[in-house]
């Protein structure tokens, strides 16, 4: 075969097919690409030049983009400006090594640490497609209602994991976008809260998915946290609206409880 001529031995086909694959190594470069807009750079206990580990990988993140938000929210950049490292209060490194698990020294709860964890959200309430804050209590509500043939949660007792009565359900909070509720909110029976939010008439909230509703005992049960810990419970800013940071607080909270409400919920169950 002379030397020099490929259309011989290279066809249509195998053109497509190499197009194909430079066209998919793009796509999997962007795609990468685009995924680094949120979470990176990456946060490092060590630095690059002595471990020799980039915090970026490969491919580098995508330039800055400016997305507007609906509903006269501002913008958002993403990715956005590196913040600078926050060390995480009430825990130790477990070990000597970098990236050794943190133990937790105060309490944990409290604390964010752990399954009680949560992000860093934006302060602001979520917002319905009209603009009105999302989650609201229903005292303030027109559109929603308790039927009057169903059991109404109102007035029912809070019995926590240690069996005692916590508060009774004030309020319950809804979702206006949809006929749901998420919040109950509890009036505490403690007489040893007397922080400014309880002067303020700003009670704790119990999210729904961590409560068993018993119509016919008339009580609402949770298992996720002690009596004495409700009175912890992150509050609200507001006694009429939730922020969508203050929803992750709260319900990292009682997230948590099912590990850190009780020492022995740390144990081996054998």
């Amino acid at each position: 075969m002379p030397s020099g001529f490929i259309t011989e031995y290279v066809n249509v086909a195998q053109l497509v097919l190499y197009a194909f694959w430079v066209f998919f190594f793009g796509l999997i470069i962007y795609l990468r690409r685009e995924d680094k807009r949120e979470g990176y750079p990456l946060e490092s206990d060590r630095s690059d030049r002595s471990s020799r580990v980039s915090v970026v990988g490969f491919p580098l993140p995508p330039e800055p983009k400016t997305y507007r938000l609906p509903l006269d929210q501002g913008t958002r950049q993403a990715p956005r400006p590196q913040a600078p490292a926050r060390s995480i209060p009430g825990t130790r490194p477990s070990a000597a090594w970098p990236g050794a698990p943190l133990v937790p020294t105060g309490d944990p709860m409290r604390d964010g640490v752990g399954p009680a964890s949560y992000p860093d959200r934006e302060d602001v309430p979520d917002l319905t497609i009209s603009g009105k804050p999302k989650v609201v209590p229903m005292r303030i509500t027109d559109d929603f209602m308790v039927e009057p043939n169903d059991p109404d949660p109102r007035g029912m007792a809070v019995v926590a994991a240690d069996g005692k009565v916590a508060g009774t359900v004030k309020d319950v909070w809804v979702d206006r976008s949809e006929p749901r509720i998420l919040y109950f909110e509890v009036a505490l029976n403690t007489t040893e809260d007397d922080s400014a939010d309880a002067e303020a008439g700003i009670n704790p909230l119990l999210p729904y998915g961590f409560a068993r509703v018993f119509f016919g005992s008339g009580q609402i049960k949770v298992s996720s946290i002690m009596s004495d810990q409700f009175q912890h419970v992150p509050r609200t800013a507001s006694p009429d609206q939730i922020t969508r940071l203050e929803e992750d607080r709260i319900t990292a909270y009682f997230a948590g409880g099912h590990l850190y409400a009780h020492p022995l919920r740390q144990e081996p169950l054998i």
